[in-house]
């Protein structure tokens, strides 16, 4: 597989340059090391966006699950200067399969979306290359197989982690082009301080009022795109194709972790499974979806709620999650908490031979 070689990427856009040096002045070679291993390398190939990049449905940006890994570990490294903290966030997505969340799907988890991660503990021990540097590091794996023990990496919603911090930031910047200018970016990211929370629990808050708004602000935005029926549409779409490929013997769960998101719609666009290709095809390059209140009839369809993403930050100004300062904010994160998932989409097609 490729190295990862940060100065290639920087060249894609100044923003990314900045957006890096923005969450740490400086890129510890301990990071680069670990990102440099095979098992991480992979995640070169999955996209953030769980599939839905490839439809003209979007127009969207793309930057891998690797760049948003490196990016978190970056965050916990800036305000926690833990090694051993960085490193699990680093190694949370190893597990991740192409299409990300997409998969999730396919075992039904649409509320929680971890259905993947089980595979972490087994990925790492396996791992020569990762064993190699954990022993040089005096690092056991059991210290960083997990990153929810640490709850600055990851914390129940609606707490702020790193994670929640980092993928709505990139996300606002490179994938959805609905961006804020970077300086607005920078002015809420360094307004990031580490106090205890109501549960005596270490968590990211906000210094001020003003950037908590902000942030939520985004937040709500985005949210709203994660939860937005062609999003549903797109990912269910994606699962149910990949899950009548397997069991048609065309694909194995493991290339699902083992090719490339490439690699895998390349054997989709070729399959012999009927009607696979084509309705693959009408997906790929329909720019809206059918949107009904009742349930179609003979063609597929997708018909269910997903995890609700938002986040209400603690800010030190007040003592308070912003919900209870900002009226504007409460109305913000209501919108992400009460939107409608109720309605069938389709695109009138058959997925499965009757």
């Amino acid at each position: 597989m490729k190295l990862l070689d940060l100065s290639s990427l920087y060249k894609y856009t100044p923003e990314l340059l900045e957006y890096y040096h923005i969450l740490s002045p400086e890129i510890p070679e301990f990071i680069l090391e670990y990102s440099n291993t095979q098992e991480m390398l992979k995640q070169q190939y999955i996209s953030v966006s769980c599939g839905t990049i490839y439809s003209k449905l979007y127009d969207l940006g793309r930057f891998s699950s690797l760049e948003h890994s490196i990016w978190v570990a970056l965050i916990i490294r800036n305000f926690t200067k833990d090694k051993k903290q960085s490193l699990a966030w680093l190694f949370h997505d190893i597990a991740t399969p192409v299409f990300k969340h997409s998969i999730d799907y396919m075992h039904w988890d649409y509320h929680n979306q971890e259905s993947t991660e089980d595979l972490t503990t087994e990925i790492l021990k396996n791992s020569k290359e990762i064993n190699n540097l954990l022993e040089r590091d005096n690092i056991k794996i059991n210290e960083i197989n997990d990153y929810k023990i640490y709850t600055i990496a990851d914390n129940k919603t609606p707490q702020l982690s790193a994670d929640r911090l980092e993928y709505t930031l990139s996300n606002n910047l490179f994938v959805y082009k609905n961006p804020s200018p970077i300086e607005e970016i920078k002015k809420i990211y360094n307004n990031i301080i580490i106090l205890e929370n109501e549960k005596w629990e270490k968590e990211l808050w906000f210094n001020n009022t003003k950037q908590a708004e902000k942030f939520t602000k985004i937040m709500s935005e985005l949210s709203i795109l994660y939860m937005i029926d062609k999003t549903r549409f797109s990912m269910q779409f994606l699962a149910d194709l990949l899950k009548t490929m397997y069991e048609n013997n065309e694909i194995k769960i493991e290339d699902l972790y083992s090719l490339k998101e490439s690699e895998i719609i390349e054997k989709i666009k070729t399959s012999k499974t009927w009607n696979v290709s084509k309705c693959y095809n009408i997906r790929e390059n329909a720019k809206n979806i059918t949107i009904l209140n009742e349930e179609p009839k003979n063609t597929y369809f997708v018909h269910h709620w997903t995890k609700i993403r938002y986040i209400d930050p603690l800010v030190k100004e007040e003592n308070k999650r912003i919900s209870n300062i900002s009226s504007t904010s409460k109305e913000n994160i209501n919108k992400c908490l009460n939107f409608n998932m109720d309605n069938y989409m389709t695109l009138n097609f058959k997925i499965f031979k009757e």
